[in-house]
């Protein structure tokens, strides 16, 4: 069995409140889940306005299709949130 999990550290400087903050990241939380059927989570900077990492984790008995799934969520990511990805990192357990 292979775990992967997917942090990404974002900046979203359109956001002037926390209430932003989490309208943003609960859209985004939603899509991903329904889409790809994996766990996720904002891990770090629950106080900060504008910053935000999130764990995304998924598994799989086959190391091609976590990496897949991982990396549509990636992109997904990159393309569709009100913010950039500052940081991405893949890892597997």
């Amino acid at each position: 069995m292979v775990i992967g999990v997917l942090s990404l550290e974002f900046f979203l400087p359109a956001c002037r409140s926390l209430k932003d903050k989490r309208r943003i990241l609960a859209s985004f939380k939603g899509r991903v889940r329904s889409r790809f059927n994996v766990a996720l989570a904002e891990v770090d900077y629950q106080e900060v306005w504008q910053r935000a990492m999130v764990a995304v984790v998924t598994l799989n008995s086959d190391r091609g299709m976590v990496d897949k799934v991982l990396r549509k969520i990636q992109t997904e990511a990159e393309t569709s949130l009100e913010g950039e990805v500052v940081k991405s990192e893949i890892c597997y357990l």
